[in-house]
């Protein structure tokens, strides 16, 4: 009797999942959809080329195993590559002979013009740059955050798994550009921090550099201020592996964003690693050029979903270990019942039980955890505005509003200020033309040199960044 393809394929999985643990099973496998059983090659479609990529990788002496079972030694394996098209609803299928054939060399590979990339978006020839020396950098990775301390659940296993492909093959695989998006506090810095470091440890003359958004636009207005433009570009053009967190910052910012395009472009074409984050999927994002969006789509973007309650009490236990604190699993399956939010929600509660224990000698009991995640959910959930903040930092510096908003350049005044500009920026969408004519009739450019400021401050003085570390956690709990 004659095997269809999808007997065939179910016969292969029984064997597959004999040999993987369930959840790999469920990520790798299960996507997966036998399309045609033809003279012994059966084709399976998988979603991306990614899947290709990890198939072929992982699981190929699996694969072929199931195969010979099925269909004896004659048999081949092929993929259908599902391409998702952004642009409309049609979709692009490449098909790629599995390893157990012979490879296609050079195959030609027809892709329609509206898949991304046009018949006339040319990538631009990199630029030349003689006498320049491998150069060494502060990559501004924190040891800290590395793929041992990161909790791995289904909530983030696809976005883990690609970041470990990328550190053992920097910028050959198809996770290029690597883009992981998500709301605030899921772990997403934590990631690509992870992925840096790995990647520094596997490949120590790579030059990896980390910088959030931010920075990379002050540092752009810079260069431009000091006519050091070409400079900049080149400079991050050197990179090997360009890490550049929150991107949705560069709404609106026209020039950087030029800048961006031209240094994106030579790494991409050089096979250097891109790793971007964001808060939001690419088609949610606006005021970023269209030409930069449609090559994030070039690589692999992922999202990073709110964590199940059990990957949650994992989360706490670990957390719990690192800070030496001691607490009963009924207080973890508490507060992993109650804060829905994020991670970093989980880590202030902890904090908060840790100085409870230690500073007012309490036992950290069920009822302190219900007394604390009621305070905790009361203040998240006030909205924050710029009057909000003015007061709790002129509460902290014992000012009042109109001293910081007046003319004064007394340096506990203006620094107060600063502090104001700075946090109005980071946790509310004021413009900041806006911020400044609440403060006093100020400008946008001084608005934007005391947010500078204070960025500085915080990297290279530990006591002020303890200060605005203090601060912040007053206006956010």
């Amino acid at each position: 009797m004659k095997k269809n393809c999808q007997e065939v394929w179910n016969n292969c999985l029984k064997i597959i999942r004999d040999n993987i643990n369930e959840q790999s099973y469920k990520t790798w496998f299960e996507p997966i959809k036998a399309v045609e059983l033809k003279d012994n090659v059966l084709t399976i479609e998988v979603p991306g080329h990614f899947y290709y990529e990890w198939l072929e990788t992982h699981y190929i002496d699996l694969l072929k195993k199931a195969i010979k079972k099925e269909l004896g030694n004659e048999g081949k394996l092929e993929y259908s590559i599902l391409m998702d098209n952004s642009y409309d609803n049609d979709a692009l299928k490449i098909k790629l002979p599995s390893t157990n054939v012979p490879p296609l060399t050079n195959p030609s590979i027809s892709i329609p013009l509206n898949t991304g990339r046009s018949s006339t978006d040319k990538v631009p020839s990199p630029f030349v740059i003689p006498g320049i020396q491998k150069i060494k950098v502060d990559s501004h990775l924190k040891d800290n955050k590395t793929f041992d301390n990161f909790v791995e659940g289904s909530y983030n296993r696809l976005a883990r798994n690609a970041g470990l492909a990328i550190t053992k093959n920097p910028g050959k695989t198809s996770f290029n550009p690597f883009l992981l998006y998500s709301k605030t506090g899921l772990g997403k810095t934590h990631l690509v921090n992870a992925i840096g470091v790995e990647i520094k440890n596997n490949f120590p003359n790579k030059t990896v550099i980390y910088v959030d958004a931010r920075r990379f636009y002050y540092q752009f207005v810079d260069a431009c201020k000091n006519n050091n433009h070409n400079d900049f570009i080149h400079f991050y053009q050197s990179i090997d592996v360009l890490i550049i967190d929150d991107i949705h910052e560069f709404s609106g910012k026209g020039k950087m964003q030029d800048a961006f395009f031209e240094i994106f472009n030579h790494l991409h074409q050089l096979n250097k690693q891109i790793i971007l984050t964001v808060d939001k999927p690419i088609l949610e994002l606006n005021g970023i050029q269209e030409r930069i969006l449609s090559r994030f789509k070039w690589g692999l973007s992922t999202e990073l979903q709110t964590p199940d309650n059990e990957t949650k009490i994992a989360i706490i236990n670990k957390k719990t270990y690192e800070m030496g604190l001691t607490i009963s699993q009924e207080v973890v399956e508490y507060i992993a019942n109650n804060i829905n939010t994020n991670i970093r929600e989980i880590e202030g509660i902890l904090i908060s039980l840790l100085a409870q224990s230690v500073f007012n000698k309490k036992t950290i009991s069920l009822e302190l955890a219900k007394e604390l995640i009621d305070k905790w959910i009361v203040r998240s959930s006030k909205e924050i505005t710029l009057s909000y903040i003015q007061k709790v930092v002129c509460d902290y510096f014992k000012l009042s509003p109109e001293e910081v908003i007046s003319s004064s350049r007394k340096r506990e005044i203006l620094q107060a200020r600063q502090i104001i500009m700075y946090f109005t920026k980071q946790l509310t969408k004021m413009s900041l033309s806006s911020i400044g004519k609440r403060l006093g009739n100020r400008d946008h450019a001084t608005v934007m040199h005391s947010c500078k400021a204070v960025s500085n401050l915080i990297e290279t003085n530990k006591r002020f960044r303890s200060t605005i570390e203090e601060i912040k956690k007053n206006i956010i709990i």
